[in-house]
C-alpha cells in the first residue's frame, strides 16, 4: 500500500513538473539561455558532453571510495565484532545489500529521491534512467541542479553508494539473529519507503527540508548525510533490535584485526563520502576533507580517553569505534564548518557515542548488537545539532549560532524530529508485516549453532 502511494505521488509529481514547464511563459533570461545554449552533443561520443572533466574525475573517484566503505569496509568492521559462527552471514549481508539496493536504485529509488516532483517525493521520469541519453543528445548534459558540472550517470552512481551504505548500517543492530530472507525484504522495502522519501526531503530539488530550496519549509543543513544516512539508519536499527528482541547469548568480538581493517577502510572511504558531496573538485571539497580528518582523529582520542578513565584500559575496538563516531558526526557539518568547529564536533561525538554504546544501551535494555543506534543515531544527532552551532557562512553560505543565526539550531532540531518519527513508524510497520508473514527471527537452535551453517551452509575456518 505504501509503495503504491509513493509511486502514485511520484508519477503525479513528475506530470505536474512537466506540465508546469511546458506551460511556463518564456522569460528574457530563459530566451537568452536558449540563444546561448551549446550545440547538441554527439550522443555517440559522450565524453564531449561532460561539462567539467576535473569535477567528473573527482566524482568518479568518490564513487569508488564510498562503495569501498560498504564492501569491504563495513563488512569487515561488523564482521570482526560478531562471533565466528556468524561472520559469513554478517559480511554477506553487506554484500547482498549492495546488490539489492543497486537494482532498486536503478528501477525507481534514484528518481523518487532526486528528481523534482512534490515536496515529499520525487517523480519517476528517471526510472531505469530513462531520458538520460536523450538529454545528453539535446546538449542538456546533466539537468540536475544538484550536480550541474558532471554527467548525471556519475551523480546517479555517487548517490547510489549512499543509498547502499545506509541500510547496510542498520544490519549492525540486528546482527546474529535475523533471517536472511527477512533481512532482504526489510532492506528492500525500507530503501523504497524510508530512504527515498527522506533523501528527497533533505536533498531533492523541491524537498521541504532542503536548505537549498528557496521554498522549503524548514532549511536543514545536511552536507553529506547526518540526517539522511546516519540518523535514518540508527533509528531503524533501534526499532529493528527492539522488535526482534535480545540475542540468546552475547560474546566478545571474535577478531579485532578485521574490525581495525574495516574501520581503516571506512576512514579512507569517508573522504569520498564527505568531500565528494561538494560535487566539485574545489575549495568546499578541500575544507570538507580537512574537517573530516580533524574530527575523526579527535573523536577517536576522545573515545579512547573516556574508555580509559571509565574502564581502566584503552581498547582497539574502542578507538576504532571513536573514529567512526567522529566520521558520523562531521558528516552533516563537513561542508559548513571550519577546523575549530570540527574539533568541537569530534570531541563531543567521541564522548557522546561512547555513552550511547554503553550507558544509554544498558539503561534502556535493548540489544543493539553492533551499536548502530549508539554510533549512528547519537553521532548523527550530535553532528546535526552542532552543525547549526558552528556553521560558518564563509564556508557553506549559511551562518550558525556562533555567527548570530540561532534559528539554524531550531531548523536542525525540527529536521531531526521529523525524520526520527517518520523512520520509526514506517520501519516498525515494515518489520511487523514481515514478522507476520515470513517471520523475522531464526529459531533458537539455529541461533545457537550460528547463522553461517544454518542459513548459508558454510563457515569460516
Amino acid at each position: 500500500m505504501l509503495l503504491a502511494v509513493l509511486l502514485v505521488l511520484g508519477l503525479t509529481g513528475s506530470l505536474i513538473t512537466r506540465t508546469a514547464l511546458a506551460q511556463a511563459p518564456a522569460t528574457p533570461a530563459a530566451t537568452a539561455a536558449v540563444e546561448t545554449a551549446p550545440p547538441a552533443c554527439d550522443a555517440k561520443v559522450l565524453e564531449r558532453c561532460t561539462p567539467n572533466s576535473g569535477d567528473t574525475a573527482w566524482m568518479l573517484t568518490s564513487v569508488a571510495l564510498v562503495l569501498m566503505m560498504t564492501i569491504p569496509g563495513l563488512g569487515l568492521f561488523y564482521g570482526g565484532m560478531v562471533r565466528k559462527k556468524n561472520v559469513g552471514d554478517t559480511v554477506m549481508t553487506s554484500f547482498a545489500v549492495a546488490c539489492l539496493v543497486t537494482v532498486l536504485w536503478t528501477l525507481c529509488t534514484y528518481s523518487l529521491a532526486f528528481r523534482s516532483g512534490t515536496p515529499f517525493i520525487g517523480g519517476l521520469d528517471r526510472a531505469l534512467l530513462q531520458g538520460v541519453l536523450s538529454d545528453v543528445a539535446k546538449g542538456i548534459g546533466n539537468p540536475n541542479p544538484l550536480a550541474p558540472t558532471i554527467p548525471e550517470s556519475v551523480y546517479f552512481c555517487f548517490q547510489m553508494t549512499f543509498a547502499i551504505i545506509t541500510p547496510a548500517l542498520i544490519a549492525g543492530a540486528f546482527a546474529e539473529r535475523m533471517k536472511f530472507s527477512a533481512m532482504l525484504c526489510f532492506i528492500g522495502l525500507w530503501a523504497i519507503l524510508v530512504y527515498a522519501p527522506v533523501a528527497h526531503w533533505v536533498w531533492g530539488p523541491d524537498g521541504f527540508l532542503n536548505s537549498g530550496n528557496p521554498q522549503s519549509w524548514v532549511k536543514v543543513l545536511d552536507f553529506a548525510g547526518g540526517t539522511v544516512v546516519h540518523i535514518n539508519a540508527g533509528v531503524a536499527g533501534l526499532v529493528a533490535c527492539i522488535v526482534l528482541g535480545k540475542r540468546i547469548d552475547i560474546a566478545p568480538a571474535h577478531n579485532i584485526v578485521l574490525t581495525f581493517i574495516g574501520a581503516s577502510l571506512l576512514w579512507v572511504g569517508w573522504f569520498g563520502f564527505n568531500a565528494g558531496s561538494a560535487v566539485t573538485a574545489g575549495m568546499q571539497a578541500g575544507m570538507a576533507m580537512t574537517v573530516t580528518q580533524v574530527a575523526t582523529a579527535t573523536a577517536a582520542l576522545a573515545w579512547m580517553l573516556t574508555e580509559w578513565v571509565t574502564r581502566g584500559k584503552p581498547t582497539l575496538i574502542g578507538i576504532c569505534s571513536g573514529a567512526v563516531a567522529g566520521l558520523v558526526a562531521i558528516t552533516p557539518a563537513s561542508g559548513f564548518v571550519g577546523p575549530a568547529g570540527s574539533l568541537a564536533i569530534g570531541a563531543a561525538a567521541g564522548v557522546m557515542c561512547y555513552w550511547g554504546a554503553t550507558g544509554l544501551k544498558e539503561m534502556m535494555g535493548y540489544d543493539d548488537a553492533l551499536d548502530c543506534f549508539g554510533m549512528h543515531a547519537v553521532g548523527g544527532i550530535v553532528g546535526a545539532l552542532l552543525t547549526g552551532v558552528f556553521a560558518v557562512e564563509q564556508y557553506g553560505g549559511t551562518a550558525g549560532l556562533i555567527e548570530g543565526n540561532a534559528m539554524q539550531v531550531v531548523n536542525q532540531a525540527i529536521g531531526i524530529g521529523i525524520v526520527v518519527v517518520y523512520d520509526a513508524v514506517v520501519s516498525f510497520i515494515i518489520l511487523k508485516i514481515i514478522d507476520a508473514t515470513l517471520g523475522l527471527r531464526v529459531d533458537e537452535d539455529d541461533e545457537r549453532d550460528g547463522l553461517d551453517i544454518t542459513l548459508h551452509g558454510e563457515s569460516v575456518q
